[in-house]
């Protein structure tokens, strides 16, 4: 059989969502409204913490980080999986498909690494409270999202290249949703034991060890939380700390599925719901647990509804004799390129 990776028209067949018609139409509805509330809740949360100066703390700069990731992981996935599923043609190019899957890789290692750098910032927030600005100050939040995003897309670089110097040859059919690492070793008929070690020494080293930082950071924060005097203090921190605490155990509990398990485990069926999960479903979840029911969050947001309002129906009519000026534009204008 032809090399797929050898010749001038290489195609990959998604296999993607089910054939029953029924099944394909409300699939496509429900990824369709799930994408449109990622953008919508993700870009919501961005223009906030841009718009409320009280929000432009380092939590909130990595909760942007983690917003810009969520709606670049559906973007890489859900168009072209409404797209295939929809077509007749499920074929996607050699390029679309190496493409796909380093930026999805990239995106992944990036966000097992903020996730653990938010522990950090949470752990210093609540333990070390005195010495917060010092820890967690301006170099850290320029250079700590940077190496982030720099390892996310060296790790991906390596895999992506090493998966398909591999030789296709015993199908084209990749039984997945979307360009995905693990189950193109399905499709290759070369022993596929480097790559699958690597996988696991980058999920190791990216994975496990992000997990495992962000636990320590619970070690002593739990503890902390319990001694403050305070209820409506500890239960603020509680919020914040479970919140983030979900969405670690989500995101960490579905990649590693995924990427630490035996390859003689491989299951097509369980694989595509899991990666569903992390990519398309928690990017939906994420600004949802984490901000859009904090109150500073939900203020901001009433504020920008009611501006707009007064801007759209009370044309020439001061906005002070209607309502309130919001209180983050203070009839000055903010200098967003000093803040971090």
């Amino acid at each position: 059989m032809e090399n797929l990776n050898q010749t001038s028209g290489n195609r990959f067949i998604l296999l993607g969502l089910a054939n029953n018609p029924y099944m394909k139409a409300l699939s496509v509805l429900i990824f369709l409204i799930m994408y449109i509330i990622t953008l919508s809740v993700n870009s919501l949360l961005i223009i906030v913490v841009r718009i409320n100066s009280q929000l432009q703390i380092p939590m909130y700069f990595f909760l942007s980080n983690l917003s810009i990731i969520d709606i670049s992981f559906s973007s890489n996935i859900v168009p072209k999986l409404l797209v295939i599923t929809l077509s007749q043609d499920r074929s996607v190019s050699f390029i679309d498909c190496a493409l796909q899957m380093f930026i999805h890789s990239s995106l992944g290692a990036t966000e097992c690494i903020i996730l653990a750098v938010m522990a950090y910032d949470r752990y210093a927030a609540i333990c070390k409270p005195l010495h917060y600005n010092t820890i967690i100050n301006k170099r850290f939040c320029r250079y700590i999202p940077t190496g982030c995003w720099a390892v996310g897309f060296i790790n991906s670089s390596i895999h992506v290249t090493s998966t398909f110097q591999l030789p296709f040859c015993r199908s084209h059919h990749v039984n997945h949703f979307f360009c995905e690492v693990p189950p193109f070793f399905q499709l290759s008929c070369q022993d596929t034991w480097f790559n699958e070690v690597s996988i696991y020494m980058s999920a190791c080293t990216i994975g496990l060890c992000s997990f495992f930082l962000t636990l320590i950071s619970y070690v002593y924060i739990i503890p902390t939380i319990l001694k403050i005097d305070s209820t409506q203090g500890r239960q603020k921190a509680f919020s914040t700390c479970a919140s983030h605490l979900t969405v670690v155990s989500l995101y960490y509990g579905t990649t590693m599925f995924m990427y630490l398990r035996p390859h003689s485990s491989y299951s097509p069926e369980t694989d595509k719901t899991v990666s569903i999960i992390y990519t398309v479903v928690i990017p939906m979840l994420n600004p949802i647990i984490y901000s859009l029911r904090n109150r500073d969050v939900k203020v901001t947001i009433k504020k920008i509804r009611r501006q707009r309002w007064l801007e759209a129906h009370a044309a020439g009519v001061p906005a002070a004799s209607v309502y309130e000026t919001p209180s983050y534009l203070n009839g000055r204008e903010v200098d967003y390129k000093t803040l971090y």
